[in-house]
């Protein structure tokens, strides 16, 4: 029952049409090995596998009565816990959130229950998603599968390490800067940040349009087929795009692909262990036919000052409003706060503009040039300590995460698909990801060439289990509010 828990889901959906595998067989599956690793993880908000069951039980049920199957019907999903999940509170990572039970699904939530999905429960993630880190007020920290007292990523923080730690093949993160790629980086899985409105995200985020929704695998196959899923326009989301996205994937010949590969886009600075790996994995694409070059964008050395200016933005609209409130708050969203909150509005429109040239700037620079897609690094770092912003050989800064993760947000500024895929252990034995990112619309594309990199290059590596001895402790203030989420 544990290979089933690592099923892809395109493998484990195709089972259970065959009927050799039954849905409530995965579920069990899943929910087994997630009982076994979420003590150690804390990848959890809320878990509920009599709920699972009962949805397994009567997906099982549908196909002895021969009911119409969806292309994901008896697989196990979890999602991001700042999308409503009807029963469920949506806790957003924050203390200051509501602990009633969403009465409806968001809408990507209602798509995967039509396809058939099996939702066991919702992750944690950073408070409000303002880091990606894996560290949040509500819940504490959540560990690395791969290393036991390293963070996570974030902040789809829960999604990553549970599909690390091979707990089910899908699960829902959403992405401001690299959420979820980053967290997919540091737990050696996949995350696709599809085009900006290919998948409905709702309520629409007050944040400059910068949160995308997409999925957490360990296959690009299956990435394809959950923002298959997910995509298509809904009435809810006035940014959602007409139009729903094939669930294939292109053969993984690259011939006459040109990828343009910057180590650095002009101006990160990279650990030179992320640096070897991600270099040494470039001839996984020429193999399949590709052409590599090294470039310097002419768009790269513009992005920091502008993502920082919107993430200034972004987070006022967390302002505490009074100490008590402030004192349940993660310090380092109340310092990024405190560091904005005399920006003028006038600063701000400058700001956003900014930002309408740059995203502009580096759609164009596709075509412009002749790349299909860029590829670098998925962050400068591998997973460092849980409690942290920044790993302790970096420069301290009170909120500053986005210094070793410069390669992500230009990719939410223009809207475009990024995603990452794995690409080899460092040292530590910790996993580094490289990013292979396009233009808006380009989905297809950038889906492609990770396929064909892991043909080319498999990441077959597993996490070691946790032993008997492994167990989190939860950082957290014990309050009425906070006691039921710290200890699911």
């Amino acid at each position: 029952m544990t290979d089933v828990a690592r099923l892809s889901a395109v493998a484990m959906s195709a089972l259970v049409r065959a009927r050799e595998l039954s849905p409530t067989e995965c579920t069990v599956a899943v929910l087994d090995r997630m009982a076994a690793w979420s003590p150690a993880l804390n990848g959890f908000v809320d878990f509920d596998p009599e709920g699972a069951l009962i949805q397994a039980r009567a997906a099982t049920d549908s196909m002895r009565h021969g009911s119409e199957i969806g292309p994901l019907h008896g697989v196990p999903v979890t999602v991001k816990s700042n999308q409503a999940v009807r029963g469920f509170p949506t806790r957003r990572g924050s203390r200051l959130t509501s602990t009633d039970p969403a009465i409806a699904d968001a809408p990507l939530v209602s798509r995967l229950r039509r396809a058939g999905a099996i939702v066991v429960g919702t992750t944690t993630m950073t408070e409000q998603g303002w880091s990606a880190t894996g560290d949040s007020p509500l819940t504490g920290a959540t560990h690395n599968p791969w290393m036991f007292g390293r963070t996570a990523g974030g902040s789809s923080s829960g999604a990553a390490a549970l599909a690390g730690a091979g707990c089910g093949p899908l699960h829902v993160g959403t992405d401001g800067a690299g959420s979820i790629r980053i967290p997919a980086h540091f737990c050696g899985v996949v995350g696709f940040k599809p085009t900006y409105g290919r998948v409905p995200y709702a309520p629409v985020p007050n944040n400059a349009n910068l949160s995308h929704a997409g999925p957490i695998t360990r296959s690009v196959h299956d990435a394809a087929l959950m923002t298959a899923v997910l995509s298509g326009p809904h009435k809810r989301d006035p940014f959602s795009l007409p139009g729903t996205m094939s669930p294939d994937v292109q053969s993984g010949d690259l011939s006459g692909i040109r990828i343009a590969y910057s180590p650095d886009l002009g101006h990160a600075r990279v650990d030179p262990d992320v640096a070897r790996i991600v270099e040494r994995a470039l001839v996984a694409f020429i193999q399949a036919g590709a052409v590599v070059e090294h470039v310097t964008p002419s768009w790269g050395p513009g992005g920091p000052a502008i993502i920082r200016d919107m993430w200034g933005l972004d987070v006022l609209g967390f302002l505490p409003g009074d100490d008590i409130r402030a004192s349940q708050m993660d310090a380092g969203l109340l310092a990024c706060i405190n560091d904005f909150d005399r920006m003028t509005a006038i600063e701000g429109i400058n700001a956003a503009g900014r930002r309408l040239s740059y995203a502009a700037e580096v759609n164009a620079w596709f075509p412009d040039e002749d790349w299909d897609v860029i590829v670098t690094p998925s962050a400068s770092v591998t997973a460092f300590a849980v409690g942290r912003l920044q790993p302790e050989s970096w420069p301290q800064h009170p909120w500053d995460w986005i210094s070793w993760a410069e390669f992500s947000y230009p990719f939410n500024l223009s809207h475009g698909p990024a995603i990452s895929v794995p690409c080899g252990l460092s040292t530590e034995g910790l996993p580094v990801g490289l990013q292979i990112a396009g233009p808006r619309l380009g989905d297809a594309m950038v889906l492609r060439v990770a396929a064909a990199f892991l043909e080319a290059q498999p990441f077959n590596e597993r996490p070691k289990p946790p032993g008997d001895d492994v167990r989190v402790t939860i950082p957290v203030e014990e309050t009425e509010e906070s006691t039921r989420e710290a200890a699911a």
